[in-house]
């Protein structure tokens, strides 16, 4: 890949996906494979006006051995140093860049009950800290390909060979090529994302009804509060950053317990560096009561019964069918590009930004109104090409929201 377009792309996330403001403190997060481009981001961010920029450097291979390696005690440690620069985080709140590239199988032979167990006492520790800078600071998530991810993608081909088809798939994704300014294409992405999110907001719709011909039949109930977002998000500082890039969906809160029926995936999800594929999940009374999966099954139930929250949904999001990312027709295997190829919904964390008037409420009071609380946020795909989805508003009227896979408002 031509160095100029790696910068153009380094830039276009940190101006856009981060919007880095002077002054600020930034951390980026970014496997060691991938120093030549953090340094790219690190050197934008600077030009940005950053104070101060780090970079913490990870390795699916070390993380592999740790958890094999360490009991689950050693795995559960916050050493004292890391609880304060915890707490530095929640007070300074520094802008995050995460640089994605990980192996979708990276993972795989790790014990997942000691994956889950230590994360889970990480969390109560953390979570603390980690509330205290919800809607608070800027952070983004955007990618790059590494050897491993792109012969998973585009198996057949030479390693090099896929890497730059990997690249390629990537940029276009985000609009960046050689000649063209993506920062003034997000503008008018944004824009747009402004313009759908009013009219479903116009609805304020009391439920969505899923079916589709795979055996999805779904039922899933808003909160009177709650809005539909999508594209970029302003920080209760004011600032307005792109936390996903790239970004095809618009989403909401859902209410917490209330869902009824039965979703049936339509793409492979990879968690924690496990693939599961073909699983449908059903829900009776909001909570996930069954799942089967064809591979992974072992995987889904274990991260539907994380914690309290985990087994009922956190968001939903609406990607039409014929968008850019799907008509790829490419199988990323990362949640990143194929949720934004994809309707899909979210086991466990609500957004509390989704919610009208959350900056006035404590956590507390959104978690009474209706806002799922979960160690975990994990979407799985549920678009079809003949998927309906009907929104039903309080006084009964049905409004035709998808049809046959795509918007029908």
């Amino acid at each position: 890949m031509l160095k100029s377009v790696m910068k153009k792309y380094a830039k276009l996330i940190v101006r856009v996906g981060a919007n880095v403001q002077k002054g600020q403190y930034v951390l980026v997060y970014a496997a060691v494979d991938q120093h030549k481009f953090a340094e790219m981001v690190v050197d934008e961010a600077y030009k940005a006006g950053a104070k101060n920029v780090r970079v913490e450097w990870r390795d699916q291979a070390v993380t592999k051995l740790n958890y094999r390696h360490q009991s689950v005690s050693a795995l559960s440690e916050v050493l004292p140093w890391q609880e304060e620069k915890f707490k530095w985080m929640s007070e300074e709140l520094p802008v995050r860049i995460h640089i994605s590239s990980d192996d979708p199988d990276g993972l795989n032979g790790v014990n997942a009950e000691k994956m889950q167990k230590s994360n889970r006492n990480i969390y109560k520790v953390t979570k603390k800290y980690t509330d205290l800078m919800e809607n608070k600071h800027q952070w983004t998530i955007a990618a790059v390909p590494s050897e491993k991810w792109a012969k998973k993608v585009f198996k057949n081909e030479r390693k090099s060979v896929a890497v730059e088809k990997l690249w390629n798939a990537i940029l276009e994704t985000v609009y960046v090529t050689k000649d063209n300014d993506p920062i003034a294409v997000w503008k008018n992405v944004n824009e747009n994302f402004k313009d759908i999110c009013a009219k479903l907001n116009s609805y304020r719709f009391d439920r969505l009804e899923y079916k589709s011909s795979n055996g999805t039949d779904f039922k899933v109930w808003l909160t009177p509060k709650s809005n539909w977002c999508g594209g970029g998000e302003t920080d209760l500082k004011g600032h307005y950053f792109n936390p996903n890039m790239p970004t095809i969906e618009v989403f909401t809160t859902p209410m917490k317990g209330k869902a009824e029926g039965k979703v049936v995936s339509t793409k492979p999800l990879s968690y924690q560096g496990q693939l599961i594929e073909n699983f449908s999940i059903t829900f009776k009374d909001g909570k996930a009561v069954s799942c089967e999966a064809e591979k992974g099954k072992d995987a889904l139930e274990k991260m539907i019964n994380s914690d309290e929250g985990s087994c009922m949904i956190g968001e939903v999001a609406l990607v039409p069918y014929n968008s850019p990312i799907s008509n790829q027709n490419i199988l990323y295997y990362s949640t990143l590009f194929d949720e934004n190829a994809s309707c899909h919904i979210a086991l466990g964390e609500g957004y509390s930004n989704c919610i009208d008037g959350y900056e006035n409420m404590t956590r507390d009071e959104l978690k009474d109104y209706g806002v799922n609380e979960s160690m975990i946020h994990v979407d799985f795909m549920v678009g079809a090409s003949d998927l309906s989805i009907v929104g039903y508003t309080k006084d009964g009227k049905a409004v035709q929201v998808f049809k046959d896979g795509n918007w029908s408002i």
